[in-house]
């Protein structure tokens, strides 16, 4: 056996050490996951670790540090043959299923829309597509294994097919059969900075569970939801919603002086009508014109449009708080209120040709509407019963 190197891999390898600790470990019969318990590591690790690099010679699978040692290093020498640049018929069947024809029951084709020529970058936004087969490569890959269960040549992993895609010189595959895939995207987006979204903003006292139970029940008024309707031109309409009567307000976010004229600066302000400075501004001037009561909280998804929520806070005496990350859900009444909106407010047209008026028109339209929910009254006349009951003796107002 020719020499290997005992050299300490990066944290994403195994090291040598841990595959001694490994071999011992497996000599006392321990199951995988108290192995990868112990050592620190995925299951899945050790579990590919052991069946990729355990001595065979002596036909039955045997685990020896020395031996997981040098097959770890022959399969990580490069260059070295990509394996849908040298099997022909491997090749034929991923692509056929990632970029192969749309066809009728009759077996003809369908052409679908005529689309320009890939220059490279993302898929189209919101123009037609290329139609194909379009399998994702996770489907390709375990598919192979019930249509070539006994030809052990028929395997390739998702990652593999992905990396024929995305990294060049990988060959077999062209480049721009990522428009193919469902994301159509034409870099891949490293894993470090699609967990890395700052949200420094959102603060141990300012999260939803921190937010008071009266808010949940809907039982007293005064607890609202709000989020942003986005359009072309980073244009934007922002909308809040009343969690008791689902009344609701809308707020002009107008373009800044300046946009379109002058060019972005980075960290600079935004002159978009939405950046955190205008976002205060205009939410300060919605909530100030409802009764102190009816002013509590505001719960808000993750955007940095509403980073200076403790001023606003200061302002209005409203308590902000935000919603855990990718659950729209937790604004619920919200969510569905923007539905609503965009049978007026429809995705991919400019927000920002409409005034503060044409805004007030919508929400009246909305909110004059029976609901379901409230016994088929009208958000309008559930929020008129709390402004009047405010005004009742003994219950504090304000001006």
């Amino acid at each position: 056996m020719p020499p290997i190197s005992l050299d300490e891999p990066t944290g994403r390898y195994l090291s040598f050490a841990e595959r001694e600790e490994i071999a011992l470990l497996r000599a006392q019969e321990l199951g995988v996951r108290e192995i990868a318990r112990r050592i620190g590591r995925d299951a899945g690790t050790i579990s590919r670790e052991l069946r990729r690099n355990a001595a065979t010679r002596g036909g039955k699978p045997v685990y020896r540090a020395l031996v997981a040692q040098w097959k770890a290093q022959q399969a990580a020498k490069r260059p070295k043959t990509a394996k849908l640049a040298g099997n022909d018929r491997l090749r034929e069947y991923v692509q056929d299923r990632l970029a192969g024809s749309v066809r009728r029951p009759d077996g003809t084709i369908v052409t679908g829309p005529k689309t320009p020529a890939w220059k490279g970058l993302n898929k189209p936004h919101r123009q037609d597509r290329r139609w194909a087969t379009a399998w994702s490569p996770e489907q390709i890959s375990h598919r192979l294994h019930a249509d070539f269960p006994d030809d052990e040549s028929m395997r390739i992993s998702h990652e593999a097919i992905y990396q024929a895609l995305f990294i060049e010189g990988r060959g077999a595959l062209k480049r721009e059969l990522v428009t193919c895939l469902r994301t159509g995207r034409a870099l891949r987006t490293p894993r470090a900075r699609s967990q890395n979204k700052p949200q420094g903003h959102v603060t141990a006292d300012v999260v939803l569970s921190e937010r008071p139970a009266e808010a949940g029940d809907r039982a007293v008024p005064g607890h609202w939801e709000g989020d942003l309707i986005i359009g072309t031109g980073r244009s934007a309409i922002g909308t809040l919603v009343e969690r008791s009567s689902r009344s609701t307000l809308l707020v002009h976010l107008p373009r800044l002086e300046g946009w379109g004229e002058i060019p972005p600066v980075k960290n600079g302000t935004s002159l978009g009508g939405y950046g955190a400075i205008a976002m205060n501004a205009a939410l300060t001037t919605s909530m100030t014109q409802l009764p102190e009561q009816l002013r509590k909280t505001l719960t808000w998804d993750r955007g940095k449009e509403l980073s200076g929520h403790a001023q606003f806070a200061l302002d209005t005496g409203t308590k902000v708080f935000f919603a855990d990350p990718h659950s729209p859900w937790q604004r619920p009444t919200n969510e569905n209120t923007n539905g609503l909106l965009r049978q007026y407010f429809p995705k991919g047209t400019d927000l920002s040709r409409w005034s503060s008026t044409d805004l007030e028109a919508v929400a009246m339209a909305i909110n004059n509407r029976p609901r379901k929910i409230l016994g088929w009254r009208t958000p309008a006349e559930v929020f008129e019963e709390q402004l009047r009951s405010l005004q009742q003796p003994g219950v504090a107002t304000t001006n």
